[in-house]
């Protein structure tokens, strides 16, 4: 039996009851025709002149990639473009006469909103390149095409909430538009001093506009009614969280319950005419319609899934001082094709970032457990672990203390106790828990031989090695 291994947690200190954090407003709007059609015209300009400024930087590394292949001296290269926000906006005053003649019908701060995210997209390409970011690398930004989501960013001139009604909002040059829903949350923190409106984006998704605004507010929100208390939560497919205290929250599983009438959409739409590339045909209303259909079901599901997170997530932080999660590889997950869709209806990454800063707004500690400690395989009775423990085993049988237990119940109990050995102490998030490290790969849980002692067989190549073998050999 191996003996006690140390994994490390990563734990987020909370922010203290009161402070100033930036926070969004959406609302959802009701714009007449004509107010439409200008939102159209300003997210249009913003993509016109992302596309313009990632357009002539394109050239310029692809003119100076073409120079450098003829060894060229540095000197003698071609001058590279700028592309920070400010060098754009500047490039773009100067050139808007001559490449966009109509530019006087949008605010100005459609154009700036795009080469703002321009520069972001470049910076961020640029860092991921030289090893600066962290994550996955990024590739270079692509242009934006007219079925790209629509959206503005405003962050000067007249933005604001009309104090008469608290049912409409103000746009610079679109003017006073309505909204779908009371502003009445926003506006009494408006009137009492402790918000102030930074931007506002207005973007048009599932077929309805929204205006969301960053504001800057200072929060007061109450701490924990039991702030001693220490609960681990295991996420899963069968339930959408099973807590230690024995709570289970079960799965709705939106997705899934849709997934009828999605089909029958889907079917419809393919037999109706749809867009083509190749001979530039234009899609059917009826397709249009459609896919309309289509896109407010995926709507109302992601509006049932948010709702479901937000009420799970504000529940725990409202109960207990101290939250254990594990961290999870979602994108990993998701390859596997056969529980890609379930464990993406489930919003396990969402779920982890509103408990993130939730926790921070109320003094609550989150602890973030190791991706490779073994909660499921180890026994919260005795501490023994297991070797294996397939999926289709939902219950845990120990075989040292003979307890029997449901395996998500056993690994939140697990999170929990996990949290009281490391309450205090902040570890980094480099720190990995290893196993049998003398033993070759350390990730993989071993109770059958002692540490440092052989790994038995040698691994067998895969399918497509031996092929390549018999056919080397033949």
């Amino acid at each position: 039996m191996l003996g006690p291994v140390n994994f490390c947690v990563r734990t987020f200190v909370s922010l203290s009851a009161m402070s100033t954090v930036l926070q969004a407003y959406r609302f959802a709007l009701d714009p007449t025709p004509q107010q439409q059609a200008d939102l159209r015209s300003h997210c249009g300009g913003q993509r016109y002149a992302y596309n313009w400024g990632l357009a002539r930087n394109k050239a310029n590394l692809d003119q100076r990639a073409a120079e450098k292949s003829y060894d060229v001296p540095e000197i003698q290269l071609t001058t590279p473009l700028p592309w920070s926000a400010y060098s754009l906006r500047k490039d773009w005053n100067r050139a808007k006469a001559a490449v966009a003649p109509w530019w006087s019908e949008n605010s100005k701060e459609a154009y700036s909103s795009g080469l703002a995210n321009l520069a972001t997209a470049l910076t961020n390409w640029q860092n991921s390149r030289t090893g600066e970011r962290r994550g996955r690398k990024l590739s270079f930004p692509k242009f934006r095409g007219k079925r790209s989501t629509l959206s503005c960013r405003v962050t000067t001139g007249a933005i604001g909430l009309v104090d008469s009604d608290r049912r409409h909002v103000k746009l610079p040059r679109i003017g006073t538009v309505r909204t779908h829903e009371s502003t009445r949350k926003l506006a009494r923190h408006i009137e009492r001093g402790a918000a102030r409106i930074r931007s506002a984006t207005v973007s048009r998704r599932s077929g309805r506009w929204f205006c969301s605004f960053s504001v800057e507010i200072i929060r007061s929100d109450p701490t924990p009614s039991q702030p001693d208390s220490v609960v681990g939560v295991d996420l899963g497919l069968k339930s959408l969280a099973v807590l230690s205290t024995g709570r289970v929250i079960p799965n709705p599983k939106h997705l899934e319950a849709v997934q009828g009438r999605l089909r029958r959409l889907n079917r419809q739409a393919s037999r109706r005419i749809g867009p083509d590339k190749a001979t530039a045909q234009k899609p059917s209303a009826r397709w249009r319609k459609t896919q309309a259909r289509v896109a407010k079901l995926h709507a109302q599901v992601a509006n049932a899934r948010r709702d479901g997170l937000h009420k799970l997530t504000t529940s725990l932080v409202r109960e207990h001082g101290v939250i254990v999660l594990e961290d999870l590889n979602v994108s990993g997950m998701i390859r596997n094709r056969f529980l890609a869709r379930h464990i993406a209806d489930v919003g396990m990454a969402e779920l982890r970032r509103h408990v993130q800063y939730k926790s921070a707004r109320r003094g609550v500690q989150m602890i973030i457990a190791s991706r490779w400690y073994p909660s499921s395989k180890t026994c919260s009775g005795c501490g023994a672990m297991k070797a294996k423990l397939p999926l289709r085993v939902r219950a845990f049988h120990c075989d040292e203390c003979d307890l029997v237990i449901d395996r998500d119940l056993n690994a939140a109990h697990n999170l929990a106790a996990l949290a009281i050995e490391t309450t205090g102490s902040t570890s980094t998030a480099s720190c990995v828990g290893t196993l049998n490290k003398p033993d070759g790969n350390p990730r993989k849980t071993r109770n059958l031989r002692a540490t440092g002692t052989a790994t038995g067989r040698p691994a067998q190549p895969r399918a497509g090695q031996r092929r390549r073998r018999k056919a080397t050999t033949a």
